[in-house]
């Protein structure tokens, strides 16, 4: 597994730009004045590793942005850089807030992280650690306790001021990291992957709690995660990052519902990549497929400049999928022939395989409690059906 950080091996070599290597710039064509931050073309290298290669990223005054992406994809790596933690080896352009931050040290950026450790003094009250950024900015005794307590009323722990850290839940550390980094009213806060160390349900609950905090403060969020649900749930834009570079930018409906590539289908859960050859293309956004015999109709993505004759592959999530019987297939639908095969039950939903007649595995994924897709026997059922909106052909 790559690792993001390898301090032991920091070197800084000398890096030449090479002029082939255009800036991807992500942003929404916001102008100057919205952006609150802008990296362009940034280049870092842990020895022989590239951990980002010629990244541009411009994000939006009061944006909840997250980089998505798995481990040793360079998310970490980019927000240490914009943090100041990690000197890039070269990039072209840094400024926060109109301000050129790249020889600025990360104490004197207008940006906080909270890191998933979440980093309190034990030896401090709550109120203490929440206050202990504004201590050390020179603010007077009676501010530091007025600003930290609106912090911890902000995250529901205002009767805790008092507490050690050892007295508190997971939940509440987090939420004590939290009100300790935005008490200081930083420009933008940055967020590696705080939930990761917390249970399945706190951690959805302190979704729901992040994105209330970000619409209360209308503070810009940064934050790092490898998990699809936190972003998709949380975001207003995400950057999908792969080995170094940006993958996909977009809200969290174009990742969902229109991948660019094989990778960003699969990370974002699609079940079914298949490979398949075009047969019509008339339309600009709608294309017609081959898939083992059977045409398939589904929208184009934005990658995909696949023409009549050429190979490319179709994407459609398992949930999209229906066993159905061929006879009373609606119309408008794409309906594929198929055996039903193996099934396990989840609990909440049921994953099934049925395959096509000329070997083609489709996965079938069903939440219907009370629907026969659920038991064993799934024996009566001859095709799957789904939308053509809901298949995507994208780049071979």
């Amino acid at each position: 597994m790559l690792k993001e950080r390898h301090d032991a091996e920091r070197v800084t070599p000398t890096f030449v730009p090479s002029p082939a290597a255009a800036p991807r710039v992500q942003h929404d064509g916001s102008s100057a004045a919205d952006l609150i931050l802008r990296a362009i073309d940034v280049v870092h290298h842990y020895g022989p590793v590239t951990a980002l290669d010629h990244v541009s990223l411009e994000v939006r005054r009061g944006e909840f942005l997250t980089i998505l992406g798995e481990s040793g994809s360079g998310k970490t790596t980019m927000l240490r850089v914009i943090s100041g933690l990690e000197r890039a080896s070269h990039v072209a352009q840094l400024s926060l807030d109109g301000v050129d931050v790249t020889n600025v040290p990360a104490a004197r950026r207008n940006c906080t992280t909270v890191f998933q450790s979440y980093a309190l003094f034990p030896h401090m009250s709550v109120e203490e650690n929440v206050g202990y950024g504004l201590k050390l900015r020179g603010v007077p005794r009676e501010e530091c306790r007025r600003r930290a307590g609106e912090a911890l009323d902000m995250v529901r722990l205002g009767a805790k001021g008092a507490r050690r850290i050892g007295q508190l839940s997971g939940g509440e550390r987090q939420r004590v990291a939290l009100a300790r980094a935005v008490v200081t009213k930083p420009a933008i806060l940055l967020l590696d992957e705080p939930l990761g160390a917390l249970d399945e349900r706190l951690r959805y609950d302190m979704q729901a709690e992040l994105v209330d905090i970000h619409k209360a403060l209308g503070m810009t969020f940064i934050y790092i995660t490898h998990s699809q649900e936190e972003a998709l749930t949380m975001s207003d834009r995400i950057v999908l990052m792969r080995r170094g570079r940006i993958e996909q930018s977009g809200t969290p409906e174009d990742l969902f519902d229109r991948p660019g590539s094989r990778f960003a289908a699969e990370f974002m859960g699609y079940d079914n990549v298949l490979p398949c050859t075009v047969t019509s293309d008339d339309d600009a956004s709608v294309m017609t497929v081959d898939l083992g015999g059977a045409t398939v109709r589904a929208q184009r993505s934005p990658g995909c400049r696949a023409r009549r004759g050429e190979a490319a592959l179709v994407a459609v999530r398992a949930e999209r999928l229906s066993l159905i019987l061929r006879a009373q297939a609606g119309a408008n639908l794409n309906v594929l022939a198929c055996t039903a095969e193996g099934h396990l039950y989840r609990g909440k939903y049921t994953d099934r395989t049925a395959r096509m007649p000329g070997g083609t595995v489709l996965k079938i994924r069903s939440w219907d409690q009370s629907g026969a897709q659920h038991g064993p026997d799934a024996s009566g059922f001859d095709a799957v059906a789904c939308r053509p909106q809901d298949c995507v052909v994208l780049p071979h």
